[in-house]
């Protein structure tokens, strides 16, 4: 098992986590348009929500209250104060379907307030954040991997469904394609490691 020592070095620091979050959901409202299939944009819609969910908790439990303590002021509630509006926008979504007059509204309306949050974050709390909390980050990164795990776990099915309907057909047959391809190369590759009696010593990529 990983000790804790281990996983602090290797974890991205917080703030990179952080930042890696907001480029996730950023891309799956930009992959969000009008004429998008009703399929499609239920699972993009459900997948921003998820993730926005779990990232304002991750924040919430481990980011905000380190920056307190090191910097309090303003910046703190007003990244709260999106939060908020985020959850409402969000609990309306999930009322809505996307046939609905004001789910695409709805939708975008939540794009203004997230990118508007990443913003102020990116351009402020952060940067400051690798100032004052240099020596933590990869700590705090650790902490934050285990904790969206722990938060995870419990919705991997909504998560994974979200993530398949969120594909266009040619995207689902195109992933389908690529995973039947590595299957048969790995087929493949232990069938001839097999026949020279050298399955426990397959290389690994990079290696």
């Amino acid at each position: 098992m990983t000790s804790p020592s281990i996983l602090s070095r290797m974890s991205p620091t917080i703030t990179n986590m952080i930042r890696m979050d907001h480029a996730h959901v950023v891309s799956a409202f930009h992959q969000y348009q009008i004429d998008t299939p009703a399929r499609v944009k239920k699972g993009l819609a459900d997948n921003i929500c998820l993730a926005l969910e779990v990232h304002a908790q991750l924040e919430e439990e481990i980011f905000y209250p380190a920056m307190r303590e090191v910097e309090p002021g303003e910046a703190i509630d007003k990244s709260r104060a999106d939060h908020d509006e985020m959850r409402s926008l969000i609990a309306r979504l999930r009322a809505l379907q996307p046939q609905d007059a004001g789910f695409d509204q709805t939708v975008f309306d939540l794009m203004r307030t997230v990118l508007h949050h990443v913003a102020e974050e990116e351009t402020q709390l952060l940067p400051q954040a690798e100032r004052l909390l240099s020596g933590q980050l990869s700590e705090m990164g650790a902490r934050m991997t285990r904790r969206r795990l722990q938060l995870i776990g419990p919705r991997s099915g909504e998560l994974a469904g979200s993530m398949a309907r969120s594909m266009s057909s040619g995207t689902l047959l195109a992933a389908a394609g690529a995973l039947a391809a590595a299957g048969g190369l790995l087929l493949a590759r232990r069938s001839g490691e097999g026949s020279r009696g050298n399955w426990t010593h397959t290389p690994r990529a990079g290696h």
